[in-house]
C-alpha cells in the first residue's frame, strides 16, 4: 500500500500489491483481521507519515476482492497423492 490523494486532495491508502508504486510504502498482511486492527490503532497515517487520516475505501475493497478470489480458488488436498 502506498499513500495517495484523491480528486479534492484528501489522503487515500492506495493498493500496491506489486509494490511498485512510487512514494512511501507500507506492509500488511492481506487479511481482514490486520486491516481492522490496523484502522482501529490509526496505524495508516503513522506508517505513511501522514498529518491525517486517510481514507481506507479502496485498500477495504482490493482486500475484500483478493478475500472473494481466495475462496473462489479450488484448494488441494495434500494428504493424497495423485
Amino acid at each position: 500500500m502506498v499513500a495517495g490523494s484523491d480528486a479534492r486532495g484528501s489522503a487515500v491508502v492506495v493498493p500496491d500489491p506489486t509494490g511498485t508504486r512510487p512514494g512511501r510504502g507500507a506492509h500488511l498482511h492481506p487479511t481482514r483481521a490486520c486491516f481492522d486492527l490496523a484502522s482501529r490503532k490509526k496505524a495508516f497515517g503513522r506508517a505513511l507519515r501522514l498529518a491525517s487520516a486517510p481514507d481506507t475505501t479502496l485498500l477495504a475493497e482490493h482486500l475484500a476482492a483478493q478475500e472473494q478470489t481466495d475462496r473462489d480458488r479450488p484448494t488441494r488436498n495434500w494428504s493424497t497423492s495423485s
